[in-house]
């Protein structure tokens, strides 16, 4: 983390940027991680703060519907109060990180459902050689690879919310679900694609709007790799982060 915080008086002077920060145009404050004194600390900055710009990212082709910018922090000057009392340290950053990735885990689930439920529908009224393509063979092993996929990754995600609510989940049990549903996910918007042919590639159908979007869902909130790494972690008990 390059972002700091210096004290100034009864002030705090924010210098640095955050990249691919959501809705960051559009919100009329920001929640900032910086490093205060080589500890990490959450601050409040207002949008009309002098020094505070925030530049939208252009050219996405994923994502596109939502906002995404770049925030600039320059000498951007605030008060001590906008300081959040009880963040201290890299635990109270990874706490947003760990809610954020369990609902991605489900919401994930969300996309190739409703791929699966289109190539589903569509496989029965697509006619070839005088019958629907869900009578060939190679179609129905899609649809039963894709459909079993995607039961065994809601199955985790009910774990993971049996686990949450009896207080006993982990970090690392919120990896295992991100890295796994995202990329099943992910994959099952390519699968489903297949069946729909060239139709596919076209806006009147979701796949690929899915899986376009998907791709940036394996990258935000963790890599597959990075999920990769902390599941293996977990696993032997030796880090190999570098």
């Amino acid at each position: 983390m390059i972002t700091t915080a210096v004290e100034d008086g009864s002030d705090y002077v924010i210098n640095g940027a955050k990249m691919w920060i959501t809705n960051g145009s559009l919100a009329d404050m920001a929640v900032v991680w910086a490093k205060l004194d080589g500890t990490i600390r959450g601050f409040i900055i207002e949008k009309d703060r002098a020094g505070f710009e925030a530049k939208e990212v252009p050219y996405k082709l994923s994502l596109r519907a939502s906002d995404t910018s770049e925030l600039i922090f320059s000498d951007c000057r605030i008060p001590k109060e906008n300081l959040l009392p009880k963040s201290d340290g890299l635990k109270s950053p990874l706490m947003c990180l760990s809610q954020a990735r369990y609902g991605i885990a489900w919401g994930a689930l969300g996309a190739a459902m409703a791929c699966f439920h289109e190539a589903l529908e569509y496989s029965k009224e697509r006619i070839q050689f005088d019958r629907p393509i869900a009578g060939y063979q190679l179609t129905q092993r899609k649809l039963a690879d894709v459909a079993t996929e995607i039961t065994l990754a809601q199955l985790m995600a009910l774990q993971l919310g049996r686990l949450k609510d009896a207080g006993k989940i982990d970090f690392k049990h919120i990896s295992m679900a991100k890295r796994n549903n995202v990329r099943k996910s992910l994959e099952i918007a390519r699968e489903t694609r297949t069946i729909l042919g060239a139709n596919g590639i076209s806006g009147e159908y979701q796949s690929m709007r899915h899986m376009c979007n998907l791709e940036s869902v394996d990258t935000y909130e963790g890599t597959y790799d990075i999920h990769t790494l902390i599941i293996g972690h977990a696993l032997t008990g030796v880090e190999a982060y570098t």
